[in-house]
C-alpha cells in the first residue's frame, strides 16, 4: 500500500515537472535577459539575501536554546497570554467604535481621543504603581506592594513564583484589564466632560482604586481568602468601572435636552453601522478576556471560550425579544446591549458553569439590561452608551450568578449558600470601596477644575470645543439640538 502511495505522488510531480518544461522559460535565459538589461541588478539581492539568512539563523539557534521538553509548558503559556492581552488590547478599538456610533457626529473625535489615550495613561499609571499595589508580595491581604515601575526582576515580588508566566507577560495581560476598567467610565460621561478630567481621573482609577479591589481578589487578598470568585472580572474589572462611571454620570449631570418636562428625549447617535462594528471587536476581543484569564495554555481554554460565547449568543436573543415585545420593534442599540450584557455576566463564573448554566446567565442578563436603562433613565442618570446598564448591573449580576450556577460550588448544584453569601459580600465590599473613592476623585476634580463643558461648549460639540478638529469635516451636520439650552 506504501509503495502504491509513493507511485502516485511520484506521477504527480512528473506531471507538474512536464508542464513547468514545457511553458516556463529556462532559468538561465531569465538570468541573462535581466542581467543584460543591467547587469548590476543582482547586487541588490545581496543585502535582502544576508538578512534572510541571518534572521533565520538566529531564529534557530534561539529557538534550539530557548524551547527544550522541559519548558515547552511555560512557552506556550506565555504566547498564548501574549496573544491573550493583545485581544484584549484590541477591545479599545471596539469600545471607541461603540461610543463613538452611540453618540452625535459633534462629538467623535472627543471619544475616539478617550478610547485611544486611555490605554496609554493605564499603561503608565498600572507600570508605576498599580501592578505593585494589586500583585506586590510586600503588602497584606488588603494591599499590595513592592517592586514599583516593574524593577524587580524576581518573579515571586509580583505573585509569580509558582506560576509560568513571565513578569512582562504578565504586567502585559494585567494592564490591559485596568485599560478596560477605565474605558468603561469613557461611555458614561460622554459628551459634556472636559477632556483633562476624564485624564485625571483614569491615572487616579487605574493606578490607585482598580488596583486595591483586584488585590482583595486576584492576589491572595482578604476576599480570596473568604472564597470570592471572580474568574475573568465581572465586578474587579466591569462593575468597578460600572460604578466608577456611576458616580460621574450623577456628578456631571445629563446632557442638555435628555430630560425635560419630565420626559425622556431620546438622543440618537450618528451611527449605528459603528456602532454594531465595535460591539463585533468587543465581543471577539472577549475570546482574549474570558479564557486568556486561564493564564495558561491548557485544555480549560477552549471550554471557556465556548461557555462565553453562549452566553453571549443568549443574551443578544433576550435583549433582541425583550426589546421587542415592550417597543414594538427591535432596537440594534439593545441587540447590542444585549450581546455585552451576556459577555459581561458569564465573565465571573465562565470557567466553572456548565453550558446551561451560561446560557441561562446570558438570557437573564440581556433581560436586566433592557429594563436597567430605562430605570437609569427614570432617575436621570443619563449615560448615553448603556455602560452602567452592561457593566455595572450586568456585572453583579455575573459575579452573584457563580454562587447559584457553579458546578462545584453553586446553589443550584448542591454547594449551599457558602458561596453565594461569599459572592454578595465580594460585591457590595469591592462595590462601597470604588464608590467612596471614585466619589472623592469627582469631587476633587470637581472643586478644582470644573467637570463640565460650558453650555455653549457642548452644544457647538467637544470635537471643536475640546480638540479643534472635526471628525467628518465636510460633511453635513446635525443642527437639531444647537438651540436647545
Amino acid at each position: 500500500m506504501s509503495g502504491l502511495v509513493l507511485r502516485k505522488k511520484s506521477k504527480r510531480r512528473g506531471h507538474k515537472s512536464a508542464f513547468w518544461n514545457a511553458n516556463v522559460p529556462a532559468f538561465d535565459e531569465v538570468l541573462q535577459k535581466s542581467l543584460g538589461k543591467n547587469p548590476w541588478n543582482w547586487l541588490a539581492c545581496i543585502p535582502l539575501a544576508l538578512l534572510i539568512v541571518g534572521v533565520w539563523g538566529v531564529a534557530a539557534h534561539a529557538q534550539d536554546e530557548a524551547i527544550t521538553p522541559d519548558n515547552v509548558q511555560a512557552v506556550l503559556d506565555n504566547i498564548w497570554i501574549t496573544v491573550a492581552a493583545v485581544l484584549v488590547i484590541f477591545m479599545n478599538a471596539g469600545f471607541g467604535m461603540l461610543e463613538t456610533g452611540f453618540c452625535r457626529q459633534k462629538n467623535a473625535v472627543n471619544i475616539l481621543s478617550k478610547n485611544l489615550i486611555v490605554f496609554a495613561l493605564a499603561t503608565l499609571a498600572y507600570w508605576a504603581i498599580g501592578f505593585s499595589l494589586m500583585y506586590g508580595s510586600g503588602g497584606n491581604g488588603w494591599i499590595g506592594g513592592g517592586g514599583w515601575f516593574l524593577s524587580s526582576s524576581e518573579p515571586a515580588t509580583y505573585g509569580l513564583g509558582e506560576s509560568n508566566l513571565t513578569i512582562p507577560v504578565s504586567f502585559l495581560f494585567q494592564v490591559a484589564f485596568a485599560a478596560t476598567a477605565a474605558t468603561i467610565v469613557s461611555g458614561a460621561v460622554a459628551e459634556r466632560i472636559k477632556f483633562i478630567d476624564f485624564i485625571i481621573f483614569s491615572l487616579l482609577l487605574t493606578g490607585i482604586s482598580y488596583p486595591i479591589t483586584g488585590h482583595w481578589v486576584w492576589a491572595g487578598g482578604w476576599l480570596s481568602e473568604l472564597g470570592f470568585s471572580d474568574f475573568a472580572g465581572s465586578t474587579v474589572v466591569h462593575s468597578v468601572g460600572g460604578w466608577a462611571a456611576l458616580m460621574g454620570a450623577a456628578f456631571l449631570g445629563p446632557r442638555i435636552g435628555k430630560y425635560q418636562d419630565g420626559h425622556v428625549n431620546a438622543i440618537p447617535g450618528h451611527s449605528m453601522t459603528v456602532a454594531m462594528l465595535g460591539c463585533l471587536i468587543l465581543w471577539i476581543g472577549w475570546f482574549g478576556f474570558n479564557p486568556g484569564s486561564e493564564l495558561a495554555a491548557s485544555l480549560n481554554v477552549p471550554y471557556i471560550a465556548v461557555t462565553t460565547n453562549l452566553a453571549a449568543a443568549a443574551g443578544g436573543v433576550a435583549a433582541t425579544c425583550t426589546a421587542w415585545a415592550l417597543n414594538g420593534k427591535p432596537d440594534l442599540s439593545m441587540i447590542i446591549n444585549g450581546i455585552l450584557a451576556g459577555l459581561v455576566g458569564i465573565t465571573a463564573g465562565c470557567a466553572g458553569v456548565g453550558y446551561w448554566g451560561a446560557v441561562i446567565i446570558g438570557l437573564i442578563a440581556g433581560i436586566i439590561v433592557v429594563f436597567s436603562v430605562a430605570f437609569f433613565d427614570s432617575i436621570k442618570i443619563d449615560d448615553p452608551v448603556g455602560a452602567i446598564s452592561v457593566h455595572l448591573v450586568c456585572g453583579v449580576w455575573g459575579t452573584f450568578a457563580v454562587g447559584l450556577f457553579d458546578l462545584e460550588s453553586g446553589l443550584f448544584f448542591g454547594g449551599g449558600v457558602g458561596q453565594l453569601g461569599a459572592q454578595i459580600i465580594g460585591i457590595l465590599s469591592i462595590g462601597l470601596f470604588t464608590v467612596i473613592a471614585a466619589s472623592i476623585f469627582w469631587l476633587a476634580l470637581k472643586a478644582t477644575l470644573g467637570l463640565r463643558v460650558t453650555p455653549e461648549e457642548e452644544l457647538k460639540g467637544l470635537d471643536i470645543a475640546e480638540h479643534g478638529m472635526e471628525a467628518y469635516s465636510g460633511f453635513l451636520k446635525d443642527t437639531s439640538d444647537m438651540g436647545t439650552l
